[in-house]
């Protein structure tokens, strides 16, 4: 016996992540251009910044509010109103430890020992990752890539429900492969949790990294106050703050006081002097955020532009998100490819079989950066790819 026998199995069993494997690997290498996170490469706006340093400024420093700020919270609500066009409440929002808190607290009010969770794959593995932790079991229910894009049938979702089933977790536009759902099937996906009594987890992340008209579509368009349903958000990729590891949740009111409680048992709450700089995010960030899609939409048709032209590289263009997931004739093994990438190419990529089986022969490029290095990233790919 060793000492990591004695933990728990449910922690012992938490897979290491496909992503940093290649990102230790290559972190170091002089003149490398790194696409495997999901991140800008700009730091986060003075705007943000300034707020930060007054709070620091002004003594707040202390334990503060379990579930946000109220000056915060109001700014969520706002944030909401002003891009959904709906209606919120500042008590419909928790404050967390960015994005993954979020999830974790929504894993931890759904799902547990003997419970099921779904989700679509290929998937940013963190939720999976997050539902084993709590003991559920994860079930993944594969995307499809057909000649129009990606796209979730709703049949293979029902199929995968069991009685075990207690949640169902729905990224869109989704992390890696830029699908986005349609209204029709959101409605589709809403009419099963009810039909079954699940919960949804929604990552709308993206919503705003949406390149067609508009937002992309998410269910507030489409639910009723009393729908199961807990909306994950950050702050990390909206306003250039992954750093900073804040985000929120959006529940029913009447949830509040149990997700306050989970925030008391895990972290206490997130450093008010942080939430100053969230405000300032919100309320004065629409023409940085404006800035940054309109950014990634001219690396994202660059990139596409280059890759195609090799002739051997097959991909759906995404119409949300800030990723590119692709295939390589000739490529089998995307772990392989990624390390020889990073050696011979000089670029960092992710391995598709981080985002789960259904990833496999895949390769996801961040294309969020600033278009020369997003170029020269593309002629280095096209360069080793003409090697192969």
């Amino acid at each position: 016996m060793t000492l990591i026998d004695d933990l728990r199995a449910d922690a012992r069993r938490a897979p290491v992540s496909g992503i940093e494997a290649v990102a230790n690997y290559g972190r170091d290498r002089k003149g490398l251009i790194p696409l495997w996170s999901g991140e800008s490469d700009q730091p986060t706006p003075d705007f943000i910044n300034e707020a930060v340093k007054q709070g620091l400024d002004a003594g707040e420093t202390f334990y503060t509010w379990q579930g946000g700020i109220p000056e915060l919270r109001d700014a969520l609500a706002r944030y909401h109103r002003r891009h959904f066009g709906l209606e919120f409440s500042p008590d419909e929002f928790i404050v967390t430890i960015g994005g993954m808190q979020a999830i974790v607290l929504a894993i931890e009010a759904t799902a547990g020992a003997g419970d099921e969770a779904i989700y679509l794959e290929p998937a940013w593995p963190n939720f999976a990752g997050a539902a084993g932790v709590a003991g559920a079991t994860p079930v993944p229910v594969p995307l499809v890539e057909g000649d129009n894009g990606w796209y979730c049938d709703v049949g293979r979702v029902e199929a995968a429900i069991s009685p075990r089933t207690t949640v169902m977790f729905v990224n869109t536009p989704a992390n890696p492969t830029g699908w986005t759902a349609d209204m029709d099937t959101l409605k589709a996906l809403l009419d099963l949790a009810r039909r079954h009594g699940i919960w949804i987890i929604a990552d709308e992340i993206y919503a705003l990294f949406h390149y067609g008209a508009g937002r992309a579509p998410s269910f507030m368009d489409i639910m009723e106050p009393e729908d199961r349903i807990l909306f994950v958000n950050t702050f990390s990729k909206n306003w250039a703050m992954t750093g900073w590891r804040i985000g929120w949740m959006k529940a029913h009111p009447s949830l509040g006081r149990t997700f306050e409680n989970l925030v008391q048992y895990s972290s206490s709450g997130v450093a008010q002097f942080l939430q100053r700089g969230a405000i300032a995010a919100l309320d004065q960030g629409d023409a940085f955020l404006s800035a940054q899609i309109a950014q990634a939409r001219a690396s994202r048709d660059l990139v596409c532009r280059k890759l195609a032209a090799t002739g051997r590289v097959r991909f759906s263009v995404p119409p949300g998100a800030f990723y590119l997931f692709f295939r390589v004739d000739g490529m089998d093994d995307s772990t392989k490819a990624a390390f020889d990438i990073v050696d011979n190419a000089r670029v960092g990529l992710a391995p598709g079989i981080a985002f789960g089986q259904a990833g496999e022969g895949y390769l996801r490029l961040c294309f969020h950066r600033r278009l020369d290095h997003v170029e020269e990233a593309a002629d280095r790919l096209a360069d080793w790819i003409g090697r192969l």
